[in-house]
Parts: C-alpha cells; structure tokens; sequence
C-alpha cells in the first residue's frame, strides 16, 4: 500500500514541529526519515499512525484519507512497533503476539485455529518461534525487539511503522533486525517507514530517505541523493566524510574534527608532517584537534593520507599519482620544513620514489629542527635495498624517535603548548 504525506504541519503549542511536509512511499518500499534530535521524526510517525491529528495537510494511505479509515480497519492495515519494547507482564511470546490478532477478534469472541497459525508463522518468519513458550520479560532486547515485530505482523498489515527499531541494540541485533525488515519490504511487499538515528545503517538498509531538518524536508530521495557532505555539514552541523561502500556502493559517513580556520591556526605552533601509504591520517586528525597548524609532503594525490590532509584543510605538497618525487616538489618540502618548529616522520614505506622525504627530515635535523620520528610497528618497510634504511637511520642518530603515538603527543605538548588548547582540546597520555 502507497503512503502519501501531503503538506503536513503540526504544532505543539506555539512550537512549529511539522511545516509542510510533503513526500510520498511507494507499495513495498523501504523509506527511513532520519535528522537530527527534535527535527520531528517521530511526530512525524505518529501522525502517520494516527496517535496524533495534523493541524494542517493530509496523509492517504493508497487512495483513502487516513481520517477515513475505522479503528479496527486501520490495525488491519498498519501495524506499528514503538520504540521502548520494555516489557513487565509476565504474558509469553506467543500471547505477545497473539494480541496482534485482537483486530480480528469480536469483543467474546475466541482465538481460532486459523489464528494461531498466522501467529506461529509470525514467528517464524521473525525467528522467535522457539521462544513463543517463554516469558516476554525474560528475553534480550534483540530477542523482545524481534518478538515486536511479530505480534505488528500478526495484524497482517499493509504498512510498518518502526520507531528507532535498533536503539540500545548491539549491531548484532541491529544488523538481525533490518535484515529481517529489509525482507519483509523486498521479499513480501510490505510497506515500511522507520525512524533511524544511524546514518550508515539508513543508508544500507532504505531504499529512499527522507531528511527532516526544522520541521521542514532538507532532502528527500535515493541515499546518495540524501546522505552527501553538505547536507550534514547544515542539518547536524557536523562535518563528514562520504565515500561509497567498498562492496554495495551505497553512502557511508566518516566523521571528521572541526576546523578552525586555517588564519586562526597559524597562530599555533607549526608542525610538519612527512607521512604517505596511510601512516599519517591518525596523526593528521589529532594534531589538528589540538590546535597546531599541520603542514605536510611530499604526498601524491590520491593517497590516503593525502585525502586526509584535503579534508582536514592541511596545507600539502603533492605530487602527481604513482610518481617518484621531482625536485621541484622537494624543493617546496624543503620550504614547509623551514618555517616549521619540528617536523614528525610517520612509519612511511621506504621505496626509490619517496627518499626525497628522508632528505627533508634530515635537512631538518642538520637546521636544528626537532625531529621526532614514530616507530611504533617497527616493521621491515625498505623496499630500497638498504638505500632507504641506511637514510633513515642517519634521521634516527640525529632524530628523537618515539614508540607510542601517546608518548610523541606528550613530549609535543610539553615542548610546543597550544595557547588556550591544553585543556580543552590537548593531547595527553
């Protein structure tokens, strides 16, 4: 069965929870309407399932008006599955989801054999038929998440309403429960609309979003259409990185630190970083959020780590794909070095193409600079020969090499303190 939302608005009080709203579910579809806290998500639900009445616009569920439908009629048709599943009354599972029948019963009526089986394949289909003996209140809150779900099938609806279905759930039972939605939409046609605060799991589960944002659809449409950098950036205020699942290609949401920008961090003490082959993306991300002004190179584009450095608006030399570094982007290390008061050697890949970066660290070293080398793996990583192992421990005599992440962030800290940062935002052991 189609849902239609047809320019709906609500208000609690004087509040404006719901501004016309309008967007529609096709038969057998998927949809999940996601947003930040208090954006209207689950208003939103409960004007679909009518616990509450809009002030304004119009919901149909296929050509009828949802106001037109009976009590007994709608339960036919929609089933919904709150939020909180706790439970404590001592009934067991399958009287739990037995009184998924009550639409279907008169008022003296009893239970009919025809009922109990859409009962027992409710849950099956749900996998809780081994557990349609024990109590409600002795079940996990996967197993009673699961048990839910039964019973709103037991009402043989058109229509599932779910209300953050994987809250306080281990993604274990997340994944156990939306494949088990998922199927339901897919494989049996039914009609589903969830509320879900997991952006990833959204993305890989719902056929479209809907983006609440104020009250209003921010966006509304296929995950990719829905779930992109801007979009976050506006609605949570928090800045992402989007990149396709390496398998099913649909959106997935890496969070990265805020940046201040870059006028204000070069207040801050200069560090330079020489990383490459996804040795510095950890470094990059905590320098920056305790306040230093990062620089890096020689990094060619496409790297790891200089996708990292793009991100985190980090100034960096690059040089073109799959190349050895030239003389002119040495020469512009070299620069970066200069201004810089230390300079960090990542556990970089030593190859023929890369020792251009050796030179600069010790070029550093040889200026006075500190230079901090990480050797936290302490892993063969020549590919040079010797070349590049003989160079590097030239760096090391003059260096100051470190073992633990946590150790260089505290000699840093000591040495070049970050007004204003230490507590707020410093690194620590």
């Amino acid at each position: 069965m189609k849902v239609e939302i047809k320019d709906l608005t609500f208000t609690y009080g004087e509040h404006a929870v719901l501004r016309g709203a309008t967007f529609s579910i096709p038969t057998g579809s998927f949809l999940g309407i996601i947003g930040p806290n208090g954006s209207g998500k689950t208003t939103m639900l409960k004007l679909i399932s009518r616990l509450l009445k809009p002030e304004g616009g119009c919901i149909f569920l296929g050509d009828r008006a949802l106001e037109d439908f009976g009590h007994k009629e709608l339960a036919r048709t929609m089933a919904v599955v709150a939020q909180d599943t706790t439970a404590a009354y001592q009934f067991t599972v399958e009287d739990v989801v037995l009184m998924g029948r009550a639409p279907y019963i008169g008022r003296f009526q009893a239970e009919t054999a025809e009922d109990y089986k859409i009962v027992h394949h409710a849950l099956e289909v749900t996998g809780c038929f081994h557990l349609r003996h024990r109590a409600i209140t002795e079940l996990s809150g996967g197993e009673r998440q699961r048990v839910m779900i039964a019973r709103a099938l037991a009402q043989e609806p058109k229509v599932l309403l779910l209300d953050e279905p994987t809250s306080h759930l281990d993604i274990g039972y997340q994944q156990e429960i939306l494949d088990l939605v998922k199927k339901l939409s897919t494989v049996d046609g039914l009609t589903v609309v969830a509320v879900l605060h997991d952006l990833n799991l959204a993305a890989y589960y719902c056929q479209e979003l809907v983006l609440l944002h104020q009250g209003k659809i921010k966006a509304w449409g296929l995950p990719h259409e829905v779930i992109t950098a801007e979009n976050i950036a506006e609605v949570y205020g928090t800045r992402v990185l989007v990149t396709p699942h390496p398998v099913f290609g649909t959106p997935q949401i890496a969070l990265l630190p805020g940046t201040r920008r870059r006028e204000e961090k070069q207040k801050a003490p200069h560090l330079h970083l020489i990383a490459g082959g996804g040795s510095g993306g950890e470094l990059m991300r905590d320098l920056t959020e305790a306040g230093y002004y990062l620089t890096a190179g020689v990094l060619n584009v496409g790297d790891s780590d200089w996708e990292a450095a793009r991100a985190l608006d980090i100034q960096v030399v690059a040089e073109v794909p799959f190349s050895g570094i030239t003389e002119e982007r040495h020469r512009e290390n070299l620069a970066l070095v200069a201004k810089a008061a230390a300079v960090i050697l990542a556990e970089i890949p030593l190859g023929h193409g890369n020792l251009l970066n050796l030179q600069a660290a010790l070029a550093a070293a040889d200026a006075g600079k500190p230079v901090y080398l990480l050797e936290e793996k302490q892993q063969k990583r020549d590919f040079t020969g010797g070349l590049g192992e003989q160079l590097l421990a030239e760096v090391k005599q003059k260096g100051i090499v470190v073992r633990e992440k946590a150790r260089l962030y505290q000699l840093l800290k000591e040495k070049f303190p970050v007004a204003g940062m230490e507590q707020e935002k410093g690194l620590s052991n």
